[in-house]
């Protein structure tokens, strides 16, 4: 309930902006004299606004998705130790070399599976991997 909550408070700020563009466009039309009459500009505000609501609520599932990038993607992501954690040494992920720390203090050998457990600056923080 409140995750729903804070999804469509997401939504009325991301359509904030929106109307903000819908009423300066109107102005600027009755600041250049161009008379459209009233209940035209309403009905196509209405559908414009309907419009953009909708587009926002298909935006709406993408709030909760994984992040694939940057220090958030790469938690839960499993590496291959290339030089032995004591606990520090260093671990590959996804092709690229990583320092890495042994959250545990355990001392993991060569070509063991970690899995990245969160980061600190730019060392990761792994854990002995499932496999």
């Amino acid at each position: 309930m409140l995750q729903n909550l804070k999804d469509w408070g997401k939504v009325l700020i991301l359509l904030l902006d929106e109307a903000v563009i819908i009423v300066a466009i109107l102005l600027l039309l009755r600041f250049l004299e161009i008379n459209i009459p009233l209940p035209i500009m309403i009905v196509g505000g209405i559908i414009l606004g309907i419009f953009v609501l909708i587009v926002h609520i298909a935006v709406i599932p993408s709030f909760h998705r994984k992040r694939v990038t940057g220090r958030e993607g790469m938690v839960g992501e499993q590496g291959i130790v290339v030089d032995k954690l004591t606990p520090s040494g260093t671990v590959i992920v996804r092709g690229e070399y990583w320092k890495a720390k042994s959250i545990n203090g355990d001392n993991i050998e060569i070509n063991e599976t970690v899995e990245i457990v969160g980061n600190v600056g730019l060392t990761l923080e792994v854990k002995r991997g499932s496999h």
